[in-house]
């Protein structure tokens, strides 16, 4: 799903000024229309996991899934995690290196 500018599109004045003027009857199936959109344009999903090799920095492995939702970093391992409770995945990374990678609920 590369070139996806769904969030882009969100974020404009002109889109916000559509929004603003569009009677309420109209709003409702105009915004699941959109969330639907966004969630088509996640990252998290089971052909970028498969993407993912142990040993690849932090850096590289956002290139491929973006900003982590949180991670979190105790003792030396840092836990990040993609997603949310239904669908994610989880990476812990060692010096910088991914060492552990699980999903969840992934399609």
């Amino acid at each position: 799903m590369a070139g996806c500018r769904c969030r882009h599109m969100i974020a404009t004045p002109r889109f916000q000024l559509f929004l603003r003027r569009l009677p309420m009857r109209r709003f409702l199936p105009l915004l699941l229309v959109s969330l639907g959109l966004l969630a088509a344009c996640s990252k998290v999903n089971l052909e970028n996991y498969n993407r993912l090799k142990t040993g690849q920095s932090y850096d590289e492995v956002v290139a491929v899934i973006g900003t982590p939702t949180r991670c979190d970093e105790m003792l030396g391992v840092r836990q990040c995690v993609w997603g949310d409770e239904q669908r994610n995945i989880k990476i812990g990374f060692v010096a910088g290196k991914a060492l552990t990678m699980a999903a969840n609920n992934l399609k």
